[in-house]
């Protein structure tokens, strides 16, 4: 297979054949015709030193990878776990580009000049990322408003390091059994979805619009509210949080918020998200959770969120409060049924380790417990005992660890066992509650009204097939010429038998009656009754051991 990579992109590629160098395992470049002295095949897992120092270079190397880090630790059967923590919490930053940049992007997507959309402008931005930067402004209605401006070039940029990585990944899939094992190229294709996603800012204006729907009944959490006139695919605009980051909080500012209200609201508001509604802000890292000068709790950047089906939300509800129960047998089979079993899943194995781990969170304070660690060690040893773990578990994992960060920061003695434990019931009852909308009642009326209509006609059928004598019940079962094939052979193996056991009566009775007609000195008769008993019975042997090896064969 030959690389077709323009020289606008060569290096891009270059970039992801030194990470795979530098931090790949060996046998991940086993045979692969590209590099000439991959790293040996026996290494020790990493340290946290490096799985940090993984999480830097992808940081430098920009959005692209960054996206891809994020995703990758999505999957804990690719990846060691000390990677999993590192990756799960990536952030970029990057320096900002210049205002006159902003102000043509701008005015080209809102189709005005700054000066008549805008109040005022701020040329300083708030905060630069990889894929854009955030200014604030004010309308001309005095409203007070944050513009996020997508970096120039970006998209540009992104397509092709997407390039890049889509000939590596096809490389690896091609010629390594790891990537015939993992599947490198869907991974890259997850990536390109997701960085689409995430470069429409209409998208994230509508994240904005749901979240703040779901979360209204928590009056601690505040979602700012897109302003959809001044929102396009480059640009987005929306309500000022006026605020810091929670983790820039000094400790007498911490004396004058209700820490342990806010954490066990925020946590609470997060199960809800993941647990009730399905879908969920999945970067709550703590440069997206601000505390506002109202001492409110405020998400933002929701560019990426997770969606999850009914039937594994209810996995996950049960998995998380196993686990906090400290119940090792119903965490390791609910993992188990989560996950997907490959030929070499060590069922002992993956229940034993799984048993340690529970016991060794129910023997830890509460300093040091953390419920998202926990998902992600599951996940791990999932994976490392042979099941295929599905991403939607790891991302809710990555989700807890940084709400265990975040919630100890409100309070430090915050116990995110004792929240799910306390806030199951509440779950619970907001499932069935949502069970019962009007749109699950009405189809199960449609289908009520369905049976009832049919019903009458049905059970005319069903009465005039009793009276006829005409009803038959079909019931598959197994082949009925085979089976009266295998009755046959038992009768006439019993019908033998009882044959040679009346010769051999028979014998034994003549056997007293004196003759002429005699065979080796005894009676005639009663000898050849033996012989045929003693032929019939050789001959059942044989037929016996003749059916039974072509039955095993």
């Amino acid at each position: 297979m030959s690389l077709h990579l323009s020289p606008s992109h060569l290096r891009r590629y270059r970039d992801v054949i030194a990470l795979f160098v530098k931090y790949g395992h060996g046998d991940l470049m086993k045979d692969a015709p590209i590099v000439d002295d991959p790293l040996p095949s026996a290494q020790p897992p990493p340290t946290p030193a490096e799985a940090s120092a993984l999480a830097a270079d992808l940081e430098k190397l920009g959005p692209t990878f960054v996206k891809l880090g994020q995703l990758i630790s999505t999957r804990a059967d690719l990846i060691p776990p000390a990677y999993l923590e590192a990756l799960a919490r990536l952030q970029d930053q990057v320096e900002p580009f210049p205002f006159d940049q902003v102000a043509a992007i701008v005015e080209v997507e809102i189709g005005a000049r700054i000066s008549k959309a805008f109040q005022e402008f701020s040329s300083t931005p708030v905060a630069a990322a990889s894929l854009g930067q955030v200014h604030r402004a004010i309308l001309r209605s005095g409203q007070p408003v944050v513009v996020k401006i997508q970096r120039p070039g970006i998209r540009e940029t992104v397509a092709e390091d997407l390039a890049a990585l889509a000939e590596v990944a096809e490389v690896l899939d091609a010629y390594t059994e790891a990537g015939r094992r993992f599947e490198f190229s869907k991974i890259v294709d997850e990536l390109r979805k997701s960085l689409l996603r995430e470069l429409d800012y209409r998208l994230e204006a509508a994240n904005l619009r749901l979240m703040r729907q779901s979360l209204v009944q928590f009056p601690q959490i505040i979602v700012p509210e897109p302003i959809d006139d001044y929102t396009t695919g480059r640009v987005l605009t929306m309500e000022e949080v006026s605020g810091k980051k929670v983790t820039k909080l000094s400790p007498l500012a911490r004396l004058e918020v209700d820490g342990p209200g806010l954490a066990e609201e925020l946590f609470h508001a997060y199960l809800h998200q993941i647990l009730v509604v399905g879908t969920f802000h999945a970067d709550p890292h703590p440069g997206n959770v601000f505390l506002t000068d109202d001492h409110r709790i405020a998400l933002l950047d929701l560019g990426m969120v997770a969606k999850l089906g009914p039937a594994m939300q209810e996995e996950l509800l049960k998995l998380l409060l196993a686990i906090a129960n400290g119940q090792s047998d119903r965490a390791a089979e609910i993992a188990a049924r989560i996950a997907t079993p490959r030929d070499s899943f060590d069922e002992p194995q993956f229940r034993r380790r799984i048993a340690d781990l529970v016991a060794q969170q129910q023997n830890s304070t509460v300093a040091t417990m953390q419920i998202g660690r926990m998902v992600l060690e599951v996940t791990a040893i999932s994976a490392d005992t042979g099941l295929q773990v599905p991403p939607e578990l790891t991302m809710l994992g990555k989700t807890l660890l940084n709400l265990d960060l975040i919630g100890r920061t409100l309070h430090p003695e915050f116990d995110p066992n004792e929240s799910i434990r306390r806030n199951g019931t509440m779950i619970l009852n907001e499932r069935t509650k949502k069970s019962f909308t009007p749109g699950n009642l009405f189809a199960a009326l449609l289908e009520a009204k369905d049976l009832v209509e049919r019903l009458p006609s049905r059970l005319n059928q069903l009465l005039e097939l009793v009276a006829t004598n005409q009803l038959r019940v079909r019931v598959d079962t197994i082949d009925p010429d085979f089976l009266m094939t295998g009755l046959q052979k038992i009768a006439n193996r019993i019908a033998l038998g009882l044959v040679m056991a009346a010769l051999i009566i028979g014998a034994a009775l003549l056997i007293r009656v004196p003759t002429n007609f005699r065979l080796f000195g005894y009676p005639g008769l009663a000898i050849l009754c033996f012989l045929a008993a003693a032929a019939g019975g050789v001959a059942l042997i044989v037929q016996i051991l003749r059916s039974d090896r072509h039955v095993k064969k």
